[in-house]
């Protein structure tokens, strides 16, 4: 099991196995089970919020119905809150020192479909780690929460503070999950600052070491949002090509019939063929962005490639979203005259030659 925090996000074009390596592969690395309250996952999209990643106030209507607003906690700070409780379940108080505590990953789908700068926030300052063997993996800088957050971090984790009585004066202690202790506040924060990297009194908190970020991103994406250097730079990146190592070890899909394509002699054949005629047209791609536009062999997934799959989304997609703006190079692919390809519907009636003259075009 990895004792380093990974944060990265995986980039490529639609249905190269960005998620699926993500659940099979780097969640295993890191010891973490997809069905327990260490897995959290979430989407961006253009309507994601910092309330929605951070957390927010929800109006809810109690039984003499009268409206009282609850704070649910965002992804994130769930994510952050499971990470500390874990790092508090793994300290040993009688040996003052750390057992291996449980990894978290919080995970990202679409990145790239939401405003990133602004879901993260402040919370942007966390994604800086330290390197150094002292203090690996924990945020290099703190931020404040407001006191809603802080008050609902606190409870989660278990921190409670109760009055204690010494020589007729009234202060306050607490009791942080199985850890007690009788120091006074500003000892009980020190020592707290010192093992949990949190502070009470100014409502601080930063990444533990055992919270990973993981995201993935299509770059084809037409709602992406623009992601600047500063925000991009405190990620590692990891580029999924269609044609590596691991796609190819996605299981073969069943034989098919009527029109439907064999796995191993036909789908993966296929994709490859189409992505090498969208490279020899780049010309007619728009904006030239040829990554963008290849696809993957997870581009579909079923348990065998239909053609009805093949004509509803993946000519779909070459039609509107790769040859959009010149049609040319499909003419040419189908030999037809520009006449004869006007419609999708004219384009998806020539199914049969749209999959036969790749499958058969000898693509230098």
């Amino acid at each position: 099991m990895s004792n380093t925090p990974i944060q990265r996000i995986l980039f490529g074009c639609p249905g190269t196995g960005k998620s699926y390596k993500i659940k099979n592969e780097i969640l295993k690395d890191l010891g973490i089970d997809q069905n327990s309250d260490n897995y959290i996952s979430t989407v961006f999209h253009p309507e994601y919020t910092y309330g929605d990643f951070m957390g927010k106030l929800v109006p809810i209507t109690n039984e003499a119905g009268k409206v009282e607003y609850n704070f649910y906690g965002g992804h994130f700070l769930r994510a952050l809150i499971k990470a500390y409780k874990n790092l508090i379940n793994a300290y040993n108080q009688q040996n003052n020192e750390f057992n291996t505590p449980q990894n978290v990953a919080l995970i990202i789908d679409e990145i790239n479909r939401g405003n990133s700068s602004a879901i993260f926030g402040t919370a942007f300052q966390l994604l800086d780690r330290e390197t150094k063997d002292d203090f690996r993996g924990w945020s290099s800088y703190p931020i404040n929460l407001t006191d809603i957050e802080m008050n609902f971090f606190k409870k989660e984790i278990g921190l409670e503070p109760k009055d204690q009585q010494e020589n007729g004066a009234t202060y306050k202690i607490f009791t942080l999950g199985d850890i007690a202790t009788k120091l006074k506040l500003n000892e009980f924060e020190n020592k707290i600052i010192e093992l949990f990297g949190f502070n009470i009194l100014n409502n601080s908190v930063k990444i533990p070491p055992n919270l990973s970020i993981l995201a993935t991103m299509n770059t084809s994406d037409n709602s992406i949002y623009f992601m600047d250097n500063a925000f991009k730079r405190r990620w590692d990146w990891e580029y999924v090509d269609w044609d590596d190592d691991f796609a190819k070890r996605i299981p073969p899909a069943k034989y098919g019939t009527n029109g439907d394509l064999k796995w191993d002699n036909g789908w993966k054949k296929l994709v490859k063929n189409l992505n090498t005629f969208i490279k020899q047209n780049a010309n007619s791609i728009r904006g030239g962005k040829i990554e963008d536009m290849q696809i993957g062999y997870y581009f579909i997934k079923d348990d065998f490639v239909s053609a009805e799959k093949i004509r509803n989304k993946l000519m779909f997609f070459v039609w509107d979203s790769i040859f959009n703006r010149d049609k040319t190079p499909l003419q040419k692919l189908l030999k037809v005259d520009k006449k004869d390809l006007v419609t999708f519907g004219d384009f998806i009636k020539k199914h049969n030659e749209f999959v036969n003259n790749l499958l058969l075009e000898k693509f230098e």
